[in-house]
C-alpha cells in the first residue's frame, strides 16, 4: 500500500470559497475556525506540508464580539522602522478605524510560521460591512452560533 500525497493541481481543483458572518461571534471563536479553515485541516487530503486550504470571505467585522473590556485594555503595536517610532492601537480604535484588521491579526497569529503562511493568509478576505465584491464565486455559508 502507498501513502497519498496531493499534488498542487489536485489541490486547485477542490478549492472551494466560503463566506462567513462575523455578527455577534467572538473574536477568537471566528480566528480558530477561519485558521483552520485556510490549512485545510477539515479535508481529507490534509497534509502539514500542504497548502490545500480553501478561500475565506468574512463580512461584518465591524460587529465581531470582544469578550470583557478588551476595547479597552488589548493593544496592537506597530513598528515604523525608524528610532522611537512605537505606534500603539487600542482595541476600541482600531474597530473605528480598521475594523478587518483585528480579525485579520487574529487569523495571522494562529497560522504556523512557515513557508506557507504568506499563501494561506493570500485567501483570507475580511471586510468591515455586509457588502463584498466575491458575489460571482460560488459562496458556501458557514455559521458559528
Amino acid at each position: 500500500m502507498t501513502t497519498y500525497h496531493p499534488t498542487l493541481q489536485d489541490v486547485d481543483k477542490k478549492r472551494e470559497w466560503l463566506v462567513i458572518d462575523a455578527e455577534g461571534i467572538v473574536l477568537g471563536q471566528l480566528a480558530t475556525k477561519v485558521a483552520s479553515i485556510l490549512r485545510g485541516k477539515d479535508k481529507v487530503i490534509w497534509l502539514p506540508s500542504t497548502d490545500c486550504g480553501d478561500y475565506v470571505v468574512v463580512i461584518n467585522a465591524e460587529k465581531v464580539v470582544l469578550t470583557g473590556n478588551k476595547d479597552e485594555i488589548k493593544v496592537y503595536i506597530h513598528h515604523t522602522g525608524f528610532p522611537g517610532g512605537i505606534k500603539e492601537k487600542t482595541a476600541g480604535k482600531m474597530r473605528l478605524e480598521h475594523p478587518e484588521r483585528i480579525i485579520e491579526s487574529a487569523v495571522h497569529g494562529m497560522i504556523p510560521r512557515n513557508r506557507l503562511r504568506k499563501h494561506m493568509l493570500e485567501r483570507l478576505k475580511v471586510y468591515a460591512g455586509a457588502k463584498h465584491p466575491h458575489e460571482q464565486q460560488k459562496l458556501k455559508t458557514i455559521t458559528l452560533k
